[in-house]
C-alpha cells in the first residue's frame, strides 16, 4: 500500500486557530506584529527554516527577484546543515498528524510556504 502525503496546510497566523490545524509551526523569521503569542497558539517556531534576510530582502526589496528564482536560492538554504535538521524535524512531524504552517504573509500560499509545503508532501 503506498504511503499517503502528509496533511500539511498554510494559514496566516492572523486566523484564528482551528481544532483541525494540527500541530501550528510559524514559519517566519520575525515574530508577527500586534499578535499575541496566547492568541497565535503556536506549537513550534523553528527560526533555521525560514528565508534568511538576504533572501527576503532579495526577493522584496527593489528590483524584486522572481518566483523561480526565489524557490531555488531557498531550495539551497534548506539543503544548509542547520536547515537540513530542522527540515527533516519537520518532515518527521508531518509524518505523524496535520501540520499547519503559520506565516503572516497576505498571500500564505507563495513564496517559502509554498516551497515548504512542497518539501514536506513531495
Amino acid at each position: 500500500m503506498p504511503a499517503t502525503a502528509p496533511d500539511v496546510r498554510v494559514r496566516r497566523v492572523y486566523e484564528p486557530p482551528s481544532p483541525d490545524d494540527g500541530t501550528r509551526v510559524l514559519v517566519d523569521r520575525l515574530w508577527p506584529r500586534g499578535l499575541a503569542k496566547a492568541d497565535a497558539r503556536v506549537d513550534a517556531w523553528p527560526k533555521a527554516l525560514t528565508p534568511s534576510t538576504e533572501l527576503r530582502r532579495w526577493y522584496h526589496g527593489p528590483g524584486a527577484g522572481d518566483e523561480d528564482g526565489f524557490r531555488r536560492r531557498y531550495e539551497a538554504e534548506l539543503a544548509a546543515s542547520g536547515a537540513a535538521e530542522a527540515l527533516e524535524d519537520l518532515r518527521a512531524l508531518a509524518a505523524r498528524g496535520t501540520v499547519t504552517l503559520l506565516t503572516a504573509a497576505r498571500h500564505p500560499g507563495t513564496g517559502h510556504t509554498a516551497v515548504l509545503r512542497d518539501e514536506l508532501t513531495g
